[in-house]
């Protein structure tokens, strides 16, 4: 069974904390997934699909965050949050990657490896019918595309990063998960039920190094 099926049948609850590293963040955000400010929150859970990807909590300067290594590995990180999307619409992210995937591929199951992929899982009681929209940083994708994943048309990945352009860069992301899951999807979207974020990979055999700052979901865009 491909890792993307299998994320998608992970499920949630709320909580909250401080964004040190970004106080804009902080002042709008009314769920904060996690901010890595003292660790790994409790709530997050680990499921592997191939080895163990390394998640570690590191401290860079002011910066607190999640290093994650792969060396050949997949596994994720999945934190359980049931929440409406349509009264909280957007979820807004810091990552980085140091280095991108050469053999990583979006439309090839070989190349399904991404440096940096973060996950909002839409669950059903069905779990045949639970969707997931997958922001990765592609490999070679160009960015904004968006194409489902090759292992299920249930997970739709849009490329918000790509390439290696800005690599080794602290990049602060916000998307309009609400929009999103209506426009790939066709319709109404149901609550959130999970936040997951995997580095993997496990199909070519590369190595990658990537961090993860805070998460956080928003009822109105935070840039504005």
């Amino acid at each position: 069974m491909s890792k993307v099926i299998l994320i998608l049948l992970l499920l949630l609850t709320v909580h909250a904390s401080v964004l040190a590293e970004n106080p804009a963040l902080m002042e709008e955000c009314e769920i904060i997934i996690d901010d890595f400010a003292d660790g790994i929150k409790p709530g997050w859970r680990s499921k592997s699909f191939k080895g163990t990807t390394e998640y570690t909590w590191t401290m860079e300067g002011n910066r607190t965050f999640i290093k994650a290594e792969s060396n050949g590995t997949a596994s994720g990180l999945y934190y359980k949050i049931e929440y409406d999307p349509q009264q909280y619409p957007y979820i807004t992210w810091q990552w980085k990657v140091d280095n991108i995937i050469a053999g990583g591929d979006s439309l090839q199951k070989s190349g399904d490896d991404y440096g940096a992929r973060l996950y909002v899982v839409f669950p059903s009681f069905f779990f045949w019918n639970t969707k997931a929209i997958n922001y990765i940083w592609a490999n070679k994708l160009p960015k904004d595309q968006a194409v489902p994943n090759p292992y299920t048309a249930n997970d739709i990945m849009i490329s918000v990063e790509s390439g290696s352009a800005e690599t080794g860069k602290w990049i602060t992301e916000t998307r309009n998960i609400y929009e999103d899951y209506k426009r790939f999807f066709g319709k109404e979207p149901p609550k959130v039920g999970a936040i997951a974020i995997m580095t993997d990979t496990d199909n070519t055999g590369e190595s990658v190094t990537a961090g993860y700052g805070p998460i956080a979901a928003c009822s109105r865009d935070p840039r504005k």
